[in-house]
């Protein structure tokens, strides 16, 4: 292990991957997977994601091995998502990711993984809603209020020009803690609501980043027009929307087809049940390439399941070390 090797904390992650910089590190990934057609030698290596439950709780341990481009190393990322943990105010999701050299194969960087996956998470999403929802989309209903929760309104702010908030989770101390919280740092009208309807009905946006097991956003309450983004349905197990919602969809996009139909689980319940077939799921990164088109018109509404990639993971650690080492990009 050379003596160069960078070390970085969790503190110094969410300085050197600002929203802005993990936005565009996400647009690279995406745009990189969109791109997959063509015969380029940059193109990302994508291998399967392992996801393990436990059989002793709710948790789960995940992996992912990645590599952006020829010019980035393999990334590595190894954790477990605790969702007890939500209830003493810790993340739920915890990690660690090494990235190696491109050239060499030798360490380069061990970072908290913690960050780096909130992060770009919240980052996804907001490039998620940016492409899919209307250019003139304002009202944000966030269910949940923790980690994740907060930081996809403050990266969904960054692309659209937000109006209102309107936060719900079970925890009545925390939302309105949340709530409190994003009306100081936004500088716009925040609510804490008593019920995920009161969230949604009205909202333009709505972002789902809970680890609920059975739905918290249904479909008979969206309007028309809007646009629908969770990332809480990462396993076959979890969905924080209902049926209705894929039924009144008139896309659903998802990261990646082929791991979504495995992973995804409103979209695995859909593909079982024959409301969607795999050739109806749209790649995030194909609508960005303009290789598939999403949204028609204003008043469809858009369905966006994320569970999560190693390209998001490989594209967000080298940001970091280029801005660890001073390198623009």
């Amino acid at each position: 292990m050379t003596d160069d090797v960078l070390f970085l904390s969790r503190d110094q992650v969410t300085v050197l991957l600002d929203i802005d910089t993990a936005i565009a590190s996400q647009r690279a990934a995406f745009g990189a997977l969109g791109a997959g057609g063509a015969d380029r030698p940059d193109l990302p290596d994508m291998p399967g994601k392992i996801m393990h439950p436990s059989r002793f709780d709710d948790s789960v341990v995940f992996a992912y091995v990645s590599r952006l481009s020829r010019d980035t190393g393999a990334v590595a990322k190894f954790g477990s998502v605790n969702p007890g943990n939500a209830a003493v105010g810790l993340p739920t999701v915890h990690a660690v990711i090494t990235a190696l050299d491109p050239v060499t194969g030798e360490l380069v960087a061990v970072m908290d993984g913690t960050a780096v996956t909130t992060l770009r998470t919240a980052a996804a999403g907001a490039v998620a809603f940016d492409a899919l929802s209307t250019a003139d989309s304002a009202e944000l209903a966030l269910i949940g209020s923790g980690t994740q929760a907060l930081a996809h309104a403050r990266a969904v702010a960054r692309v659209r020009d937000l109006k209102s908030v309107r936060v719900w989770s079970p925890n009545p101390e925390r939302r309105a803690r949340a709530a409190e919280l994003l009306a100081a740092e936004l500088g716009i009208a925040v609510e804490a609501t008593a019920t995920p309807r009161e969230a949604v009905t009205g909202a333009s946006l709505v972002a789902a980043c809970t680890l609920s097991t059975t739905p918290v956003v249904r479909g008979a309450w969206l309007d028309p027009g809007c646009t629908v983004v969770s990332v809480g349905s990462f396993e076959p197990t979890r969905s924080e929307v209902d049926a209705g919602v894929v039924r009144r969809a008139a896309a659903v996009v998802v990261d990646d087809p082929a791991t979504a139909a495995e992973h995804a689980g409103p979209v695995v319940d859909a593909l079982r049940d024959r409301l969607l077939a795999r050739a109806d799921l749209i790649g995030l990164g194909d609508v960005l390439t303009g290789a598939r088109t999403a949204r028609t018109g204003p008043d469809d509404i858009v369905f966006y399941n994320s569970v999560g990639l190693g390209v998001q993971d490989a594209a967000a650690a080298w940001a970091v070390v280029h801005a660890a080492r001073g390198e623009s990009r």
